[in-house]
């Protein structure tokens, strides 16, 4: 994909247009975007696991309502 070269100038340019005093808030924000997208496609992973569709082990409690197939009032 890219060489090393490539990402030290991509780094370089980084650098320079956020500035030294952005970048560890810059590091700090990705590694935090890159935990939660990982811990979030392992949930879904093990969701997806039972062999069934997704959310199909879930149990939800509530009121069957029929639905009216009179023409509606006016």
């Amino acid at each position: 994909m890219f060489g090393m070269s490539e990402l030290a100038v991509i780094l370089l340019v980084v650098v320079v247009v956020l500035g030294i005093r952005k970048l560890p808030e810059l590091t700090r924000s990705a590694g935090k975007a890159a935990r939660i997208f990982k811990s979030e496609t392992g949930a879904l992973k093990e969701r997806n696991s039972g062999g069934g569709p997704a959310g199909s082990d879930r149990i939800v409690q509530g009121t069957v309502v029929e639905e009216d197939t009179r023409s509606p009032r006016t």
